[in-house]
């Protein structure tokens, strides 16, 4: 399947649950846009096992259980949107918290949309739009090409 025709994201944790766990007003496009591939998010194991590990802590699980989402359709849900890439190496600029790197990293090597609420992350938009990374905290926020005018169809 060719790659060229729609954006590749990058979504951090904190994203990950709003879209699957909290009903966020931010998310439903977000959603609709995995669900009809008309993004390509990219992930990699570390992401999703630290996903695995988040969906377990205490103030997250009651959470689950308030919106009847367990950590199983999380992950399923994650599994049957991302796509699982191997660990990017490191960009040059360095995220303050050494967790949120793996985003970035990723972004940046595959010149991807970064959706981040992590202030440590956003701080770091404007080093990261050199590797082609466009930062943003919403999805509403980024600024998408129309695919149709973009690329044409055959």
């Amino acid at each position: 399947m060719g790659h060229g025709d729609v954006p590749t994201i990058v979504l951090d944790t904190n994203i990950v649950l709003d879209l699957f766990i909290f009903a966020d007003p931010a998310t439903p496009a977000l959603r609709a846009a995995l669900e009809a591939r008309s993004l390509r998010w990219i992930a990699t194991q570390v992401m999703r096992d630290e996903l695995e590990r988040v969906l377990a802590y205490t103030h997250i699980v009651p959470r689950m259980a308030y919106y009847q989402v367990t950590a199983q359709d999380v992950l399923a849900r994650f599994d049957a949107l991302a796509q699982i890439l191997d660990v990017a190496p490191k960009v040059s600029p360095t995220c303050k918290d050494p967790d949120d790197q793996k985003f970035m990293d990723l972004a940046a090597a595959h010149q991807a949309l970064l959706l981040s609420k992590d202030k440590a992350v956003l701080s770091m938009a404007k080093r990261l739009r050199p590797f082609g990374v466009q930062t943003a905290k919403t999805f509403a926020a980024l600024s998408l090409p129309a695919p149709a005018a973009l690329f044409p169809t055959p």
